[in-house]
């Protein structure tokens, strides 16, 4: 009889134990104060955006073109908007300008003093403005990227443009998102 009771005892504790265990899980699954939700990436009372050219205030000419055509992709790609070639159909604009275009030496060849690799870096200050209620959603906001090259795998200044650009873009989308 004790070993029949013992025996109820224990049951009775792993059931309670397992209900507890299960308890804590619901606690600190996926409620809400553990940060994931179901809540689309970017604003979602927006459908398209006019890319306008960036300027460029820098002496090299060009990098704008790329920046802009690779923000435009890069919208098309990884948002829910579609880029239009109207600003009269878009909900939003977004614009802005190439603030400065810089060159660095990485690495030198020893005895010649050669440089192996540089690095390209392009500063951009980016604005997006809804134009239904006329708030901007980014105003003014530098942003920054850069990317290596070496003239001795055949790679140049418009490569590495290219690269740098592309990241930008990159940066520029991940902006785009609502804050969390």
């Amino acid at each position: 009889m004790n070993r029949e009771i013992l025996k109820s005892q224990k049951n009775v504790s792993s059931i309670l134990s397992a209900g507890m265990f299960v308890v804590i899980l619901c606690l600190n699954g996926c409620g809400g104060c553990s940060g994931y939700s179901n809540e689309p990436l970017y604003p979602d009372q927006i459908n398209t955006i006019y890319v306008k050219m960036f300027d460029n205030q820098g002496i090299r000419r060009g990098i704008e073109y790329k920046l802009s055509e690779a923000l435009a992709k890069r919208i098309e790609v990884e948002t829910p908007y579609k880029i239009v070639t109207s600003m009269d159909r878009a909900d939003t604009v977004i614009s802005g300008y190439i603030s400065g275009i810089g060159e660095t030496m990485l690495t030198t060849e020893r005895q010649t003093g050669q440089p192996l690799e540089k690095e390209v870096e392009i500063q951009a200050v980016v604005n997006w403005k809804n134009l239904k209620t006329g708030e901007f959603l980014i105003e003014n906001l530098p942003v920054s990227s850069s990317a290596s090259y070496s003239e001795w795998l055949s790679q140049s200044f418009d490569y590495a443009t290219a690269e740098a650009s592309n990241k930008l873009a990159r940066r520029i989308v991940q902006l785009m998102e609502k804050p969390w």
